[in-house]
């Protein structure tokens, strides 16, 4: 464990400095977004034929794949990041304070790949103004896709509301050191601060984290959107009242994975080990062990009761995922994993920073699997196979797979620029560090040593 002391000048590090790293990845980044945007203005020219989904019919009946996998996997990161900020705060949780604003922020880009997908899939852009925000009185009461814009454009608010009265303590103190290029934002954001604000803003956080809590599970990525699927008894693959708890596990699990990956990249980039602590990671870790159970089991219990004296439409959806790749590959990449994170609370030696990244890693590309699996074979097996005699097979084309890789660079580079601008870590977590620190060292018999200086130099 490093004895450094964490200081505003550890979270200020960068928005100051940029290496050829930096650079280097800011590119490779750009590239897989611009790859994705080549394909998206070719599948505009074209139409969604390209991807084989234009309409029933194509790739053996089905209408939807990766891009409505994706949107639900992004969305589930995104949600799963607030809901970890939020029980942050609301439950005490100082231990993940460093990691907070990385999964707030994680939120934010991920509701936004999640909403680029929404106007991806819409086929033409210009029906988002026409048949959603012109006559959104009509379609709220009958289209599902008007109940995801709604509660995106819903969390996406609460997120970025919750993130800038946070963000307001933070530029003031520290605005000596941050850019002053930025100098008109900053103005913006501290617009009639003052310090009397602070209790306040620390009740309305503490109320925005409870409304987070309460509503992820009855609103959000354990509400709308399963409900959207579980709805539909034609679909014995998506029908059912699991899907909201299944749908909210898998957030959880994806997001503590997502922010495991960023806690790790900006831990090795600007050298936040004793900010960023392997205590942390062993936390999220365990964490992320823990709803990956509560995943398992929840498949689990979708697999009993399509497999034990079913109907013959669930016992024809339980032999697909039984004997299909994308379905049996991504649940034993996440019993490994659920495996590995037992074994390191047996014997705490197997637990490396570099074998939690590959838990992490691993869970997220099961996840993302496992959801488009979901959307497609909920298509492929409906209860009154109309489409059955439709030839072939469905396959995501290479437009859709690039279409993952350039929203994964698009949150990238997201963070490289937030980065840039705002500190990505709370000064509350650097101030709380230090104060844990001095309460270790209480009753020493020797006072802390005082920092190195250097020897004055006279003429």
């Amino acid at each position: 464990m490093s004895t450094r002391t964490p200081s505003s000048a550890d979270i200020l590090r960068p928005l100051q400095n940029t290496s050829k790293r930096f650079y280097l990845v800011f590119a490779v980044a750009a590239l897989a977004f611009g790859l994705f945007l080549a394909g998206w203005i070719y599948q505009l020219q074209h139409g969604l034929i390209v991807t084989g989904l234009a309409d029933w019919g194509s790739s053996g009946g089905v209408t939807w794949g990766l891009y409505i996998g994706a949107f639900i996997w992004w969305v589930g990161i995104a949600h799963g990041g607030i809901i970890l900020s939020a029980a942050v705060r609301l439950l005490k949780m100082d231990r993940y304070m460093p990691v907070a604003r990385l999964a707030e922020l994680l939120t934010i880009a991920g509701l936004s790949a999640a909403g680029f997908y929404i106007i991806v899939h819409m086929g033409r852009p210009d029906r988002m103004v026409t048949s959603i925000l012109g006559n959104y009185h009509v379609t709220v009461h009958n289209s599902p896709l008007v109940w995801d814009v709604t509660v995106i454009t819903l969390y996406f608010v609460m997120t970025a509301t919750y993130l800038l009265l946070t963000l307001r303590y933070d530029v003031t103190r520290l605005r000596e050191g941050l850019p002053n290029r930025f100098a008109p934002l900053y103005t913006l954001l501290t617009l009639g601060y003052t310090e009397k604000e602070d209790e306040v803003v620390e009740r309305m956080v503490w109320w925005l984290a409870l409304a987070i809590i309460i509503m992820a599970p009855l609103l959000l990525h354990g509400g709308v959107i399963p409900w959207l699927f579980a709805l539909i008894p034609t679909m014995p693959g998506w029908f059912g009242a699991i899907q909201g708890p299944q749908f909210l596990t898998i957030a959880l699990t994806s997001a503590i994975s997502g922010v495991i990956i960023l806690s790790f990249a900006f831990r090795t980039a600007y050298d936040w080990d004793h900010i960023i602590t392997d205590d942390i990671f062993r936390g999220l870790t365990l964490w992320l062990g823990f709803f990956a159970m509560l995943f398992l089991w929840l498949q689990l219990q979708q697999l009993v009761s399509g497999g034990f004296a079913a109907p013959l439409d669930q016992a024809a959806t339980f032999d697909s995922k039984v004997s299909h790749p994308a379905y049996v590959i991504p649940i034993v990449m996440v019993g490994l994993t659920l495996a590995y994170i037992f074994a390191q609370t047996v014997r705490p030696s197997l637990f490396t920073k570099t074998r939690a990244i590959v838990a992490a890693v691993a869970v997220l590309i099961a996840t993302l699997v496992e959801k488009v699996y979901f959307v497609v074979a909920g298509l492929m097996y409906p209860t009154f196979g109309l489409y059955e005699a439709t030839p072939g097979s469905y396959f995501p084309s290479l437009i859709e797979i690039s279409s993952v890789v350039g929203t994964i660079g698009m949150v990238t580079l997201f963070f490289l620029l937030v980065a840039k601008v705002i500190p990505v870590v709370e000064l509350h977590a650097i101030e709380h560090l230090n104060e844990k620190r001095e309460s270790e060292h209480e009753g020493d018999s020797e006072p802390l040593a005082e920092p190195a200086t250097e020897p004055e130099v006279t003429a």
